[in-house]
């Protein structure tokens, strides 16, 4: 075996995972399933490591064909311990024809597995060896819950509560603000006054109408509203947050670093929510971490739980992370711990993302 770092292979797969039911958010309609991309990297030496992004259902096709047929050809024979520089070079490879969109979720597949590789040769769990003290962060539970019923709706907030849930958040953007606020009432109701409260319209209103919302949000002690507006608008973003004492939070959608600082310092979010699958990996996400602790706000998460947990462990302006309604981590050999209401990082070496290839195997699309 070859004493080499150089990369010797990329191998990507790809599934398609049904969800236990449907599940209804205001703009991307129903999911009945998730798409999962990894990337496997190889280097001569025969170390790997394993990365991975996902989708809501559409676009997983082009994220593979982007990492085997575009990127992968370009990393054979690099150094595979030069994670940002390959970062920086994948990311200019296809700049011109994907910046940001599908690019940066096949990036981030790929920056994933070359940080696991690293962890992996530092013989160190990845919050520890981003500088991180504490390897617990708090956590909220995240619902994919529009279409529910408010009965269905309380009953599976009572759910979470009992599995160790400390914060929840629901979504917004029913047909009347009316109905939104009745659900809000309720919810709040059941969590009692104090409990951490999120909600979040998946882009559905325009500026006005996020604006008369979040006016009466207020009065519900709500923790932040997410996502009220497109994420292209960012000078709307910044009218709604002026007009409430409601903070906004965003970022799934900006793919980006740059879109983030755009955020951060025209859009006056309160919090800002890089994916490491899209915003290009741990390079991308650590990157957005940095820059909101330079404007005094608190990083967030959305999705992938099970990787995400580890970041937020691993900074100091760490908020809060989502616990997803789509579960990956139920597709790994540690599924996420949740201990008082705080995540748990995985304390092995390695980025702690395990998959269990043969829960996968039924799921795996074969495109070759």
């Amino acid at each position: 075996m070859s004493n080499s770092r150089k990369i010797a292979e990329v191998r990507p797969n790809y599934f398609r995972v049904p969800l236990s039911e449907p599940l209804v958010d205001a703009k991307h309609g129903t999911h009945t399933h998730f798409e999962l991309v990894t990337a496997t990297v190889v280097l001569e030496d025969g170390s790997e490591g394993t990365g991975y992004t996902y989708t809501g259902g559409f676009g997983g096709r082009a994220i593979y064909d982007m990492i085997k047929y575009d990127l992968a050809p370009g990393l054979i024979g690099e150094d595979g311990d030069t994670v940002e520089a390959l970062w920086e070079e994948m990311n200019w490879r296809v700049h011109y024809v994907a910046r940001g969109g599908i690019a940066s979720f096949a990036v981030s597949a790929i920056d994933i597995a070359l940080w696991d590789i690293r962890a992996k040769k530092a013989d160190l769990p990845l919050w520890k060896l981003l500088g991180g003290s504490d390897n617990t962060t708090k956590a909220y539970y995240g619902g994919i819950d529009l279409d529910f019923p408010l009965d269905k709706l309380l009953n599976n907030i009572k759910n979470q509560l009992d599995k160790g849930h400390t914060a929840v958040k629901i979504k917004l953007g029913k047909e009347t603000l009316e109905e939104d606020m009745q659900r809000v009432k309720a919810v709040r109701e059941l969590l009692g006054p104090d409990k951490v409260f999120m909600v979040d319209a998946n882009m559905k209103w325009t500026v006005e109408t996020a604006i008369k919302a979040v006016k009466e949000l207020e009065k519900y002690n709500i923790y932040w509203l997410e996502e009220p507006t497109i994420p292209d608008d960012t000078v709307g973003f910044a009218k709604i947050a002026e007009a409430s004492s409601v903070p906004i939070a965003m970022g799934e959608n900006l793919h980006t670093i740059y879109e983030h600082r755009f955020a951060i310092q025209y859009g006056k979010v309160g919090f800002i929510q890089p994916d490491a699958s899209n915003i290009g990996g741990i390079t991308g996400w650590m990157k957005v971490a940095v820059m909101a602790e330079a404007f005094n706000i608190p990083v967030c998460s959305h999705g992938m739980q099970e990787l995400h947990v580890s970041l937020l462990s691993a900074v100091s302006n760490a908020g809060y992370l989502e616990v997803h309604s789509f579960p990956i981590d139920e597709y790994t050999k540690r599924p996420l711990v949740l201990v008082n209401g705080r995540a748990v990082s995985p304390d092995t070496s390695g980025i702690g993302v395990e998959f269990d290839w043969e829960k996968l195997k039924p799921h795996k699309i074969n495109l070759d």
